[in-house]
C-alpha cells in the first residue's frame, strides 16, 4: 500500500519481495526476488537506493548493522528497531522512560512463572520475537496449567532463553496512537484510536477513539511522542495500548511500520500513514494529521469460500458507495487479511449522526455521546456490510445505512 504513496510523491519504490507471485511486485516500479534473512542479498538490493525501510520488522538485526556499516542508509535505524522486534526489550524501554507498563517479568523456568505469579492467575505468558496477530501469546489459567500444560512445553522448545511473562491487564478495550518521526527530530501524531480485536486480531479501528478521556487521548499522544523521539525511531510507529479504568493506559506493544491500526488514515485523514511513513524516512517535512470529517470506521476484509474478491464489487460499489476499498492483491484464504474497508462522515453528511435535542432527563454531555455513539454505529454497519459483500461475492444489490 506504500506503492501509490510513492506514485503520487513521484518517489521510486523498489521492493525485495519474498517469491514471484509477491502481491507487493505490481505496486513497486521495480523489484527483486530474494531472502531477507540473507546478508548478500540484502547488499545486493541496497545498492543504488537512497534508503531502506520495511513493511515488516522481522529482518536480522545483524544483518541492518552490515548494511549502515556499508554506507547504507537505514530507517528506523537497528538500535531503534530493536524494541519491536523483542517484547523483552521493549519493556526494559517503557520502564525506564517511566512510562506505563503492565507488570511484567523475564521468565525462563515455570518456577520463574509460578513466583512472578506469587498465586495471582492468570498469567499471560508470550515469546519475545516472532509473535503477531495473537500468535507466540499464551494465557496460563492456573499453576497446575504453568507446570503441567503448554507452558511447560514453552519452556523446554521455544528455543528462547527467556520468555516474557505479564499480568493478565483488566482492559475494556485496546487503543493505538500512530506517530511519525524523521531522522531530523519533526514528530507528529494522529488522534488515537480505538481498535476492536476478534481471535487476538484486528477487526475495525474507529477514529477518533470515541468517548476517550481527553487526559488519557494525551498522555498517549505524548507516550507515544516519547518514545519515538527516545528510541530514535524514524518513519511511523503504532503504539499499541490498553484502555484500563482507574489506570489510564499501558503500553501493550510497539509496530514500527505502517500499521494495521493506521489504514483509516488512507481515507480518514489528511495524511495517510503510508505518505507520512516515505516523508519520514526521507527525511521531508511531514503532513497535516488532521481528521477529513467527524470519525472513520477501518473494517478488515478477511478471507472466505469465495475466492474471486472482485466478484463482490458491484454489490459494493451500488449499495455502499461512501465506502473506500482497498484490497492488497493477496490469495485468499479463510481468516487471512486480504484488504480493508475504510467509511468516513464527513462534516456534510447529514446521513450520518442524528441532530435530534436531548430529551429532559439526559445528562450533561448525553447528547454528545449519543450522537457519537451513533455516527459509529452507521459506519460499522457501512463498513461490515462492504466487507461482507467482498468476502461472499454477493451479487443482491439493495442499499445499506
Amino acid at each position: 500500500m506504500m506503492g501509490p504513496a510513492a506514485t503520487e510523491l513521484g518517489v521510486e519504490l523498489r521492493v525485495l519481495a519474498e517469491a514471484p507471485d509477491s502481491c507487493a511486485i505490481p505496486a513497486a516500479a521495480s523489484h527483486t526476488v530474494g531472502d531477507y534473512r540473507d546478508l548478500a542479498t540484502l547488499l545486493s538490493f541496497a545498492d543504488g537506493v537512497d534508503v531502506i525501510t520495511f513493511d515488516h520488522e522481522h529482518v536480522p538485526n545483524e544483518h541492518l548493522e552490515a548494511l549502515l556499516t556499508a554506507g547504507v542508509a537505514v530507517e528506523p535505524r537497528p538500535a531503534a528497531l530493536v524494541h519491536a522486534q523483542d517484547k523483552i526489550v521493549m519493556r526494559r524501554a517503557v520502564e525506564k522512560l517511566g512510562l506505563p507498563n503492565p507488570r511484567w517479568a523475564a521468565v525462563k523456568s515455570v518456577e520463574d512463572l509460578v513466583s512472578f505469579a506469587d498465586g495471582t492467575w492468570p498469567i499471560v505468558l508470550k515469546t519475545p520475537r516472532g509473535g503477531y496477530d495473537g500468535k507466540g501469546v499464551l494465557v496460563v489459567p492456573s499453576e497446575s496449567e504453568a507446570r503441567n500444560g503448554t507452558a511447560a512445553a514453552w519452556f523446554a522448545e521455544s528455543g528462547f532463553d527467556h520468555l516474557l511473562a505479564e499480568e493478565a491487564v483488566p482492559f475494556t478495550r485496546e487503543l493505538s496512537a500512530l506517530v511519525a518521526r524523521t531522522p531530523s527530530g519533526e514528530v507528529r501524531s494522529w488522534p488515537v484510536v480505538e481498535s476492536i480485536q476478534v481471535d487476538g486480531v484486528c477487526d475495525e479501528v474507529l477514529a477518533p477513539a470515541p468517548d476517550l478521556d481527553p487526559e488519557v487521548e494525551r498522555a498517549a499522544e505524548s507516550a507515544a511522542r516519547t518514545l519515538a523521539t527516545e528510541l530514535g525511531v524514524t518513519g511511523v510507529m503504532a503504539v499499541e495500548l490498553f484502555d484500563v479504568p482507574g489506570r489510564g493506559f499501558l503500553v501493550n506493544e510497539l509496530a514500527m511500520r505502517p500499521h494495521n491500526s493506521g489504514h483509516w488514515s488512507m481515507d480518514g485523514a489528511v495524511t495517510g500513514q503510508f505518505e507520512q511513513h516515505l516523508r519520514a524516512v526521507l527525511d521531508l517535512p511531514l503532513g497535516d494529521t488532521g481528521l477529513l470529517g467527524r470519525a472513520t470506521v477501518m473494517k478488515n476484509v478477511l478471507g472466505g469460500q469465495n475466492a474471486d474478491l472482485f466478484s463482490g464489487f458491484t454489490r459494493v460499489m451500488s449499495s455502499v458507495p461512501e465506502a473506500k476499498v482497498h484490497l492488497y492483491g493477496k490469495g485468499v484464504r479463510p481468516g487471512r487479511k486480504v484488504g480493508h474497508v475504510n467509511t468516513t462522515a464527513t462534516n456534510t453528511d447529514s446521513e450520518v449522526g442524528s441532530e435530534a435535542a436531548p430529551g429532559p432527563d439526559a445528562e450533561p454531555g448525553q447528547h454528545h455521546q449519543d450522537r457519537v455513539g451513533q455516527t459509529f454505529a452507521v459506519l460499522r454497519a457501512r463498513a461490515r456490510a462492504a466487507a461482507d459483500m467482498l468476502r461472499d461475492g454477493a451479487t443482491d444489490a439493495s442499499p445499506v445505512g
